[in-house]
Formats: structure tokens, C-alpha cells, sequence
């Protein structure tokens, strides 16, 4: 045989390339060769890790723009309908996200499996089978979440809200579609792909919301114009996202409807649980405060208003304690796929490494975020919001911040059971959890003032949760895939975030860019700590290397 360099002739295949340094077989799909040709081998590890990390970069910048185009929406609407207004946004929202989020990542979870699983010449009539189904299943989705949450918001007293939730109706609907196109991209890998769409759509929703609470705000329909322009954008997104993702082909390998059902009906109760423990403590605050509110003398309307601007001062500060959960979920997208594949190939040493390294690197992003939200709780409420919610919410944020800083370690525990098919055990673990948060709520929220100490009451039956939730779902995820983050690494991220935290506590009011300057200035230093403990070192500077490194030549063996 003689050899030639990959410089010479045409572009070789991906697969001769993955040849050098392949332990074993792909099992999507064996394929035989005679002699001279190049058998199709699984990727190299070197490979398998640059891939990763091109995708962690391509999602994680694009959650990271959707933060920040998130973070600007919220501002702006805010500042246009004020405590009350935004509040009544708030819990429509709170109702229907629980709904729309269990579509969107119980779909894309499901839809990435049986795309991942699928052989190579059957993914593209997989993905169109799939796409039909979730046809088949937009209205019916959408006009059973109209049932549900109008009966909800009735029974609690929340009439004001159902012209919201008939908007957020239509989303239910657009979401079933837009979810498995998504999926179909993770599935196959296109994380680049992915995070374009993500960047659209975080755009024209933004746009769309902004605009229409602008355009309905002197009639006194604010909310229902930022609720309206939402389900536009949701809507608009659909052709877009076919363009981009495409609608796959008829062909062999579509998944019977009976085979989907039955293994994302899991996924979606799961994430029915966990959003439902994300989102409840907004209505169950909204619910609570509208009887303390009746219980201090206050009736009709104005036990509703009152109950609205407890529940805008809470979500102003889920606002900011929310980000370590949302840039944590580029990595859920990443190592759900990476998982899956492993399982199936009963690797359990890949199986290992993965939760390990996707847990310590969770660690870091969310060590950085919650040590700089709970350092500097006042002045982010002041950059953000108007006095009537900034000046009441620094107690609030910093407790939520531990919280959900744990909430996001926990969310990416339930994505690591869920991939090696424990689904099972991820709803069973988030009904305990959101159960928890009931009996809580219950026993710390009432007899509590409307307005800021409601809200406190409230994010500490939430954070209290959140913490024993991690505890388990950590505990589950060391039996399962016999790893977590090193321990060492734990306590030197733990002393570097509360080292962090502290410092930011001391650091006096100052104007909105002096804001902006100092959490770089905390993050810098929380790196810092890290390279002095020695957490960050050539490992991860190498790591970095491969990941931009163009891939390596191969060369091309024939007769």
C-alpha cells in the first residue's frame, strides 16, 4: 500500500480521519469494505473533545447573547409597566413557562435521542417522521393548556390574567413544532446551527414583546401586548427554524408513534416536575401574598395589585438569579447527546469522564455567576429596575442567588440521569422536589406583609428546596455514573465564590457603568483565585488549544 498526504487529490472523508486513534466500531451503524477501502471507525477521543468544545463555545456564546438580549427585555419591560403591570406579566408567564419549557427541552431531548440513535442513511426520514407526529400534536397541546390554566388562574382568584394566557396559548402550540426541529440539530450534532437559532429567536422575541407593550401600553394593556408580541415571534420563528434545521425526508427508520410516546412521556413529566419546581414559587407567591393582602383589610382589585407588585419585586430579582441555570443549559445540550451515544455503547469509563468534566465545568460557570449576583444583589436591581422594586429586592436576589445557583447544578444532574435512561428517577426526584417546595411555601409564607418581606419568605422556601434537591440528584448521579466533580475541586471553587461573594458585598453604591466595571472586576479576581489554588491550570489551558486547533491532517491509504 502506498500512502499519500491528505494535501493531494480531493477532500478525504471524515471517516478515514477518525480512523487514527478509534478504539472501537461505531455502532451506528457497521458498515464492511473490501480491500483498499477505509472502514468507518468512531470518533478519536481528541476529535470527540474538540467537537464538544466548538459546540459548548457555539451554545454557550448564544445563551449568553439570549441572557443578555433576556436581561435588556426585561429591563425595558420593567421600566414600561412598572411593578404592577410587570408583575401580572410575570405570573401569565410563570404559568405558561412551566408548559412551554417542558415542550421544548422534553422534545428536543427526545427528538436528539432518536435522531442520535438512528443509523446514517435513516436519520433524515427519522427527523420527518418525528416532525409529523409533533403535527399531529400542536392544537391539541395548545388548546389543553388553555383548559388547564384557565381553570387554574379561576380558582385562584386570578381572573386578570386569562387575555394573557390566551396568547400563551398559541406559543404551547408553536413550541410543539419548534422544539423538534431543534432537536433534530442536536441530534446530529449542529451545535453552530443551533446556536443561530437561538440568536434569532432570542431577537425577535425580544423585539416583538418590547414593541407590542409599547404599542398597548396607554390603553392599559401593556402585559397583554408583551404577551402578544411573544406568541408573534413564537409563530414567526416556525419557517425560519424549518429553513435552518430542515424537514428531513420520506424514507425507512421513522420511529413509531407508540416508540416516541412512550420514551419522551418520561422526559415530560420530567420536565414537567422541574419546571414546575422553577416556576411555582411565582404563583405561589402571587396566591399567598393575594391573601395576605385580603387578611390586612384589602379586597378585589386591590388585594390583586398588591399581590402583582410582590410577585414583579421577586421576578425582577429571579431575573438575575436565574442566569447561572440558563448559561448552564449550553452544556446540558452538549452532554446530553454525548451521553446518549456512550450509553449505547455501554462505555462506562466515557460515561465517567463526561459527567466529570461536564459537572467541574458547571461548577466553574456557576461558581463565577452566583458569587457576582449575590456580591453586588443592590447595585444589579438598581441597573436594572425603577426604585419601586430595586429598593426592595437585595435580600430576595441574594438568597435566590444560592439557590438557584444550586438549581443549576441540579438541573444538569437530572440531564446526566435522563441520558443513561433514568428518566423514571428524574420525575420521581423533581415531584418530591416540587412537592417540597409546596409544604415549604406553606409552612414559611403565610402571615408574611405583602411587598418585601413576602418575597424573602418565599425565595427562602425556594432555596431551601433547591439545596436538599441537589443533594439527592448528586447523590443519584455518583451511583449511577460513578462520578461527580473531583472533590478537591468542589472546596477550591466553593472558597474561590465565597472569597468572591465577599468582596462584592463591600463595594459601595456607584453608577450604572462602575456596575458593569465591577462585576468584570469580580469575575477577573475569581479567576484569579483559581489559578492561585491551582483549580486552573495547563490542563485546561491545553484543552482550550485543542479546541480552536484546526484538526489534524490525515492521510489516505490505497492499493
Amino acid at each position: 500500500m502506498q500512502a499519500r498526504s491528505s494535501s493531494e487529490g480531493p477532500a478525504y472523508t471524515r471517516a478515514a480521519c477518525y480512523a487514527r486513534g478509534a478504539k472501537k466500531l461505531s455502532p451506528w451503524g457497521r458498515r464492511g469494505y473490501s480491500t483498499g477501502a477505509v472502514a468507518s471507525t468512531s470518533p478519536s477521543q481528541e476529535d470527540v473533545a474538540r467537537t464538544a468544545g466548538r459546540g459548548s463555545l457555539a451554545i454557550g456564546g448564544a445563551k449568553i447573547y439570549f441572557m443578555l438580549v433576556g436581561f435588556a427585555q426585561q429591563g425595558v419591560l420593567g421600566s414600561l409597566l412598572g411593578a404592577e403591570g410587570y408583575g401580572t406579566l410575570s405570573r401569565a408567564s410563570a404559568i405558561a413557562n412551566i408548559v412551554n419549557n417542558v415542550i421544548i427541552i422534553g422534545s428536543i431531548q427526545g427528538t436528539s435521542r432518536f435522531v442520535t440513535e438512528a443509523r446514517d442513511e435513516e436519520r433524515d426520514s427519522a427527523q420527518r417522521g418525528l416532525l409529523r407526529i409533533h403535527m399531529g400534536m400542536a392544537l391539541p397541546l395548545g388548546a389543553l393548556f388553555l383548559v388547564a390554566a384557565l381553570g387554574f388562574v379561576w380558582s385562584t382568584g386570578a381572573g386578570h390574567l386569562i387575555p394573557l394566557l390566551l396568547a400563551a396559548g398559541v406559543i404551547v402550540a408553536a413550541y410543539t413544532l419548534y422544539a423538534p426541529l431543534v432537536g433534530s440539530l442536536n441530534g446530529r450534532r449542529q451545535f453552530l446551527r443551533q446556536a443561530l437559532l437561538d440568536t434569532m429567536y432570542a431577537t425577535l422575541r425580544t423585539g416583538a414583546m418590547v414593541l407590542g407593550a409599547w404599542l398597548l401600553l396607554r390603553r392599559g394593556l401593556g402585559a397583554l401586548g408583551a404577551m402578544g408580541g411573544f406568541a408573534l415571534a413564537a409563530l414567526a420563528i416556525l419557517p425560519l427554524a424549518a429553513r435552518v434545521a430542515g424537514t428531513g425526508r420520506p424514507g425507512p427508520g421513522v420511529p413509531p408513534v407508540s416508540d416516541y410516546l412512550a420514551a419522551v412521556g418520561p422526559l415530560a413529566l420530567g420536565q414537567f416536575f422541574l419546571n414546575a419546581l422553577m416556576q411555582s414559587d411565582v404563583s405561589l407567591l402571587g396566591y399567598l401574598a393575594t391573601r395576605s393582602a385580603e387578611e390586612s383589610g384589602m379586597i378585589g382589585a386591590a388585594a390583586a395589585a398588591a399581590a402583582d407588585r410582590s410577585a414583579g419585586i421577586y421576578k425582577a430579582c429571579q431575573l438575575f438569579s436565574f442566569l447561572p441555570y440558563q448559561l448552564l443549559v449550553s452544556i446540558h445540550f452538549i452532554l446530553f447527546p454525548m451521553l446518549t451515544r456512550a450509553a449505547a455503547d455501554k462505555d462506562r469509563e466515557a460515561i465517567a469522564s463526561y459527567v466529570r468534566s461536564g459537572m467541574r465545568l458547571a461548577l466553574l460557570l456557576a461558581g463565577a455567576m452566583v458569587s457576582i449576583i449575590f456580591g453586588l444583589a443592590p447595585l444589579l436591581l438598581r441597573l436594572a429596575f425603577k426604585a419601586d422594586i430595586h429598593e426592595h429586592g437585595t435580600a430576595t436576589l441574594r438568597t435566590l442567588a444560592l439557590g438557584q445557583g444550586a438549581f443549576a447544578l441540579y438541573g444538569l444532574c437530572t440531564v446526566v440521569l435522563s441520558s443513561l435512561h433514568r428518566e423514571r428517577w428524574t420525575m420521581a426526584l423533581n415531584a418530591a422536589a416540587t412537592a417540597l417546595l409546596f409544604l415549604l411555601a406553606f409552612l414559611l409564607i403565610p402571615g408574611s406583609p405583602v411587598g418585601a418581606p413576602i418575597a424573602e419568605r418565599t425565595a427562602l422556601a425556594t432555596s431551601l428546596t433547591l439545596a436538599i434537591a441537589l443533594l439527592v440528584g448528586g447523590s443519584l448521579v455518583l451511583h449511577v455514573a460513578g462520578a461527580l466533580a473531583p472533590p478537591l475541586s468542589v472546596l477550591r471553587i466553593l472558597a474561590a465564590s465565597f472569597a468572591t461573594a465577599l468582596v462584592g458585598t463591600r463595594i459601595p453604591p456607584v453608577s450604572k457603568l462602575l456596575t458593569l466595571l465591577s462585576a468584570g472586576a469580580l469575575g477577573l479576581l475569581y479567576l484569579l483565585l483559581l489559578l492561585g489554588t491551582g483549580e486552573l491550570g495547563r490542563a485546561d489551558w491545553a484543552m482550550l488549544r485543542r479546541v480552536f486547533k484546526r484538526k489534524l491532517s490525515c492521510r489516505r491509504f490505497t492499493l
